[in-house]
């Protein structure tokens, strides 16, 4: 047992000290990459510009000077994407000293051709009034709210939409909290309740109670 001790003492110290010398060796592996993405002709910052490493899910893009910064590793390969730009790539030496580096990006306008568009005329004026006419303009966000709130829209809805996970559990805690009220006397009943007759009356005009195929 004696002998043991000393041996498990020397594993431990050569354990941690490899441990340290991996830190070490990924401490000085990091690089912080800083850099500006510019335009090639005018040396204009380009914002917005995606900053990805390759192979990682590690990324950023420039802000509206054209400036970014990300932490990457000596050797990482990073990809700089533009809509409006053609793509570039660049690797980060292993060889550079220190945990900084710095790069100036030029990036070339990419052009896109879209193919041609063919405007005709109306053969005459009232085939033009016709069809702008029966012209069907899509709903914006508006209309589809407001369609969304429509009062007969919303009892259809609450009649064939089945209650969620949410919803039951309110309701069987409004069902005991009722229940705890009352408790010992008798609950109050709706025959008796003028609000509860209007609302009746109400829904008997609307058709609430018709059956619905």
């Amino acid at each position: 047992m004696k002998k043991i001790l000393p041996l498990l003492f020397f594993f431990s110290i050569l354990l941690v000290k490899r441990s340290n010398a991996q830190f070490e060796t990924m401490k000085d592996s990091v690089v912080q990459l800083y850099g500006i993405i510019m335009t090639a002709d005018s040396l204009v910052g380009i914002p917005a510009v995606s900053v990805s490493i390759k192979g990682t899910t590690r990324g950023t893009i420039t802000n509206a000077q054209g400036v970014f910064s990300i932490v990457a590793l000596k050797g990482d390969v990073v990809d700089f994407t533009h809509v409006s730009f053609k793509p570039k790539t660049i690797a980060i030496p292993r060889n550079i000293e220190g945990n900084q580096y710095n790069i100036v990006q030029l990036m070339v306008e990419d052009t896109f051709y879209l193919p041609a568009t063919i405007i005709k005329p109306r053969p005459s004026a009232e085939q033009f009034a016709r069809d702008f006419a029966n012209t069907k303009i899509p709903t914006d966000d508006i209309e589809i709210a407001r369609q969304n709130n429509d009062a007969a829209k919303r009892r259809v809805l609450m009649q064939n939409t089945p209650a969620d996970g949410g919803g039951a559990v309110a309701m069987q805690f409004r069902n005991i909290a009722n229940r705890a009220t009352y408790q010992g006397q008798l609950p109050p009943m709706n025959i008796f309740n003028p609000a509860a007759w209007s609302e009746f009356i109400k829904s008997w005009k609307r058709g609430d109670f018709k059956n619905k195929k």
